[in-house]
């Protein structure tokens, strides 16, 4: 509600495209639509109380206080965080003046999670006898933080995390507020939408920053890292020689010229250079530069490390000198490095994605109902020990962030996951 001297444009954006009906909330269809849960509750006006579990940004205080005005009930909303049992009583004591008088109470408490067991078990007796319809708010596993008498006395609505279209749909309400369009090209449209991550009150804040900008040509991706992140901060010039250095080192190991990387080593020891700082840059390139083609390069970087903090300066260094020796003649993959860095970028785009139910841990009955592990194989009953099964989030498509090169052990690493491939291939069309 508005104040009558309050100017409208100075509320947040987000609070000014808060929903005011039940239809208009993105992405719950599957519980306020016709035929959802709620929404069926709505047509016979006959609310239970009930636990809103969902991601931050999702729509569940809308929605709590969209059922209070639907219901003609009284709103009363409540922080977990900031309250305790003195307050509730006082909550308590005017919803059964409400009660007497013919109007109920929709109490709505967000984090819920936050109260401990006693406080918990006070709503029970005032949820059984209707002086309150309760409607908690959270964003943790109902089955984990709340009392199981609670829990048998509410429904337990699982919200959604919003997907593209939906985020899509806020950006285009808020356009339609501001009167013009974000100043984005499509890809950095995309890259707003994947930057919140499902959370629709972060997306608007964010277009609300956007919207501040003075008008010019739209940004790309490139221009909207510079708008809404930090710029990384820039080395010291002073400290040129040292990077420029290690540099030398690295490049020369990955070049495999292990005579050259000694050379680059003395240098930096002869400097005054830290033995660690190296030892530690020798480990990072037994981990990016060889990884699997030979798995015993990380323990030659740790152990040479390891013997230089044993035997200290001057012997140690030549603990140094042999990892040098050995990580600059052994064979070179980045693979592993590239596979995890293709697995951060897809898991930046997908956001919070939840596994497929079939691989979901189910330890509580209501997790059970929910359909979690339900279908689950497990991989060692079946034939060759391996299900080929789907493991990636459903309706993601199935990549191949690992591609081993025909060097080293990973020639051998490789022929495993061809035949994998070829298992899973066979067993799918099964």
């Amino acid at each position: 509600m508005v104040g009558l001297f309050e100017d409208p444009s100075s509320r947040p954006l987000a609070d000014r495209l808060r929903p005011q009906t039940l239809d208009q909330v993105v992405g719950q269809d599957h519980l306020v639509g016709e035929n959802g849960p709620v929404g069926r509750m709505v047509r016979a006006q006959r609310l239970a109380s009930m636990i809103l579990w969902g991601t931050p940004g999702c729509g569940k205080t809308t929605i709590a206080r969209l059922l209070a005005d639907v219901t003609d009930m009284h709103f009363e909303p409540l922080s977990a965080i900031f309250s305790g049992v003195a307050d509730l009583r006082k909550i308590f004591e005017k919803a059964r003046e409400r009660k007497a008088m013919g109007q109920g109470t929709l109490l709505f408490i967000d984090e819920i999670h936050r109260f401990n067991r006693a406080q918990q078990d006070s709503f029970l007796p005032y949820m059984e006898d209707g002086t309150i319809v309760l409607v908690g708010a959270t964003t943790e596993n109902p089955s984990f933080e709340l009392n199981a008498a609670l829990l048998s006395r509410s429904q337990v609505m699982v919200l959604k995390r919003l997907d593209e279209k939906g985020m899509d749909d806020l950006l285009v309400r808020a356009e339609q507020e501001m009167g013009f369009e974000l100043p984005l090209s499509d890809e950095a449209r995309q890259s707003v939408i994947a930057m919140a991550d499902g959370d629709g009150r972060y997306l608007l804040n964010m277009a609300e920053e956007l919207f501040t900008l003075p008008p010019g040509d739209a940004l790309d991706t490139g221009d909207l890292a510079t708008v809404i992140q930090k710029r990384a901060p820039i080395y010291d010039k002073g400290q040129e020689g040292h990077y420029n250095l290690i540099s030398a080192l690295h490049k020369s190991l990955r070049g495999s010229d292990c005579d050259a990387a000694l050379y680059w080593l003395a240098r930096m020891l002869a400097g005054g250079e830290d033995p660690n700082y190296i030892a530690r840059r020798l480990l990072r390139f037994a981990v990016e530069d060889i990884g699997l083609a030979d798995p015993n390069a990380m323990s030659q970087a740790l152990h040479a490390w390891q013997s230089f903090e044993r035997l200290g300066s001057p012997e140690g260094e030549l603990a140094l000198a042999q990892a040098v020796i050995y990580l600059g003649t052994a064979p070179k993959s980045n693979a592993a490095y590239s596979a995890y860095k293709s697995s951060v970028r897809s898991a930046k785009e997908t956001g919070s994605l939840s596994p497929p139910m079939h691989i979901l841990n189910a330890p509580t009955k209501m997790m059970k109902d929910l359909g979690y592990g339900k279908d689950y194989a497990y991989d060692h009953d079946a034939q060759d020990g391996f299900s080929g099964q789907n493991y990636f989030p459903d309706n993601m498509p199935r990549h191949n962030f690992y591609q081993p090169v025909e060097r080293g052990f990973e020639r051998e690493v490789n022929k495993r996951l061809l035949y994998w491939d070829k298992l899973r291939q066979e067993r799918q069309k099964s």
